[in-house]
């Protein structure tokens, strides 16, 4: 399995280290967890959690929608792994700056992917359905199509399997190798692989090649997530926390100027997001932005304590 992940890296146990988990990673994977426990010990009967449009079109089992993404299997090693795969990966594209798609590739834009995805699996069931079987489980799908949209996100980031090295690009077809091999279960990652790839293609390959941006966040998502990664701060004055605008912008704080900004300010760019004409100049993680220093030898700056007197020198 990769080595990364930040299970170690928060103190306090298991829930703090459960609540530092971003927001959609955290809902997918706490109900993942509780629907796989529940299923296992017959709590409620798996049957209820399967995609079935009989159930859903004729009792109006609306659930089956959600439910059908978030049971991983019964209690075996390979349940075991996609949790850990889902967790992992998921936490890891959702804080390191996703494809944007109008929301800086923040929270906003990972819960569009998300919906996508789904929407992708369930219509393309019958199509998929002629060349290999497919199930009315899709959590697998789901989270080999994270893996692979993180791997093109980052395909020279390192992971590792088992202490042996392997560079993003490779990962997910690494682990279908290793399902094949091992007689897993290998067709749910092949139907996600795709459907990653359909995402990759839409939001990146045709905005380079025909100039045309097809995927659009839509606006409900960045009014409740924002710009970037969303971070609940409870308890906090709607002042604090920022009000949306038209076009997924926020207005953070009032009016005023950055120091250092003559005339009008420049739109936000969360990492090389909202106000950006190309979405695929974005990087994972922002630089820090210089700050004024004691000197600065910008055009029109100041250069602070030079030609003056120190206290109590004539």
């Amino acid at each position: 399995m990769p080595n990364e992940g930040n299970m170690n890296t928060v103190g306090g146990g298991p829930q703090e280290w459960f609540k530092s988990l971003p927001i959609v990673t955290q809902y997918w994977f706490g109900a993942t967890l509780v629907l796989t426990l529940a299923g296992n010990f017959g709590i409620v009967g798996v049957g209820k959690f399967l995609m079935d449009w009989d159930m859903v079109t004729q009792r109006f089992e609306i659930w089956r929608f959600l439910t059908c993404f978030c049971y991983a299997g019964p209690f075996k090693f390979d349940t075991l792994i996609s949790i850990y795969l889902l967790v992992s990966f998921s936490d890891r594209y959702e804080r390191g700056g996703g494809f944007n798609t109008g929301a800086g590739g923040g929270t906003a834009d990972y819960a569009f992917m998300m919906l996508f995805g789904a929407f992708s699996c369930i219509a393309t069931k019958p199509l998929m359905k002629l060349f290999i079987p497919v199930g009315s489980i899709y959590s697998n799908n789901m989270i080999f199509m994270v893996l692979y949209v993180w791997s093109k996100r980052f395909p020279t980031a390192q992971s590792n399997i088992w202490g042996f090295p392997v560079k993003a690009s490779y990962l997910p077809f690494v682990y279908v190798a290793l399902a094949l091999f091992t007689g897993g279960s290998y067709l749910p990652m092949v139907h996600g692989i795709a459907m990653g790839h359909f995402y990759y293609f839409l939001v990146y390959i045709v905005p380079q090649i025909y100039q045309k941006e097809i995927l659009h966040t839509p606006q409900f998502l960045i009014d409740q997530f924002g710009v970037g990664e969303y971070r609940p701060q409870y308890g906090a004055p709607p002042a604090a926390v920022g009000q949306a605008r038209p076009g997924g912008r926020h207005l953070w704080g009032n009016t005023g100027q950055r120091l250092g900004a003559s005339g009008g300010s420049a739109p936000p760019t969360a990492r090389g997001g909202v106000g950006s004409t190309n979405r695929e100049t974005q990087q994972p993680q922002e630089q820090p932005q210089q700050r004024a220093t004691a000197t600065n030898t910008g055009g029109g700056g100041h250069n602070w304590g030079s030609g003056g007197h120190r206290l109590g020198s004539n």
